[in-house]
């Protein structure tokens, strides 16, 4: 388990973000998993919602178009995938706040979302980072708020199975391909902690992990 906190970009290498859209769009075909996350969040007109880790904000002006009435924050810790977020929802022309800072260090005060979404963010924090920023999702989320992931998680078919101890030397996803994300957030708290659905993809199985914040935590 490591506790060391290093950040690393969206493609693991700074010089690869300009690719990661291209990456996600025709190789881990994210509009099918980005479209049930936003589905599983059932937002509601006038919500506050978060998008941890939003890289170039693809999900964040997904939720913002799917449901244009929710306040929509897209929070990121590099500079680059927030310039490329901004220029994209400008594009289509959707109003929503795209913010740098850390997972593990979120700027904002207790109980102010009401959903806080996360995709392919997870894998890039150490266990300890990892463990931090679920604490602060928890923190910042309101009473029957819910904490919605798609990440890496247990290795599903052979290729994955095949897949998984690459990826484990590259990215910090030993834990989620041992299923611990759903110990962490048990663990900070959360309950109805749930496995909605998996999706295949090139570089191993990812997992739609769900978790409310119960309605006696203020």
């Amino acid at each position: 388990m490591k506790t060391n906190t290093t950040y690393i970009p969206a493609l693991r290498w700074k010089e690869l973000t300009p690719f990661y859209d291209a990456v996600l769009r025709w190789i881990m075909r994210e509009e099918n998993f980005k479209k049930e996350l936003i589905r599983q969040a059932q937002i509601q007109p006038g919500q506050q919602v978060l998008d941890l880790g939003c890289g170039t904000a693809t999900l964040t002006v997904m939720v913002k178009q799917a449901h244009p009435d929710a306040d929509v924050v897209g929070l990121d810790g590099d500079p680059e995938v927030l310039r490329i977020g901004r220029v994209k929802a400008e594009k289509v022309g959707v109003v929503l706040t795209l913010e740098q800072g850390m997972a593990y260090e979120l700027p904002y005060p207790d109980a102010s979302y009401d959903r806080v979404l996360s995709s392919l963010m997870f894998h890039h924090l150490t266990t300890q980072d990892k463990q931090r920023a679920i604490k602060e999702v928890f923190r910042v989320l309101r009473p029957g708020g819910s904490f919605l992931i798609v990440d890496f998680g247990r290795p599903q078919g052979t290729w994955s199975r095949l897949i998984s101890p690459v990826m484990a030397r590259l990215e910090e996803v030993s834990d989620n391909h041992q299923g611990l994300l759903f110990t962490m957030l048990r663990l900070a708290g959360f309950e109805e902690v749930t496995d909605q659905a998996h999706f295949a993809t090139l570089f191993g199985t990812l997992v739609l992990c769900v978790g409310r914040k119960p309605t006696g935590n203020a």
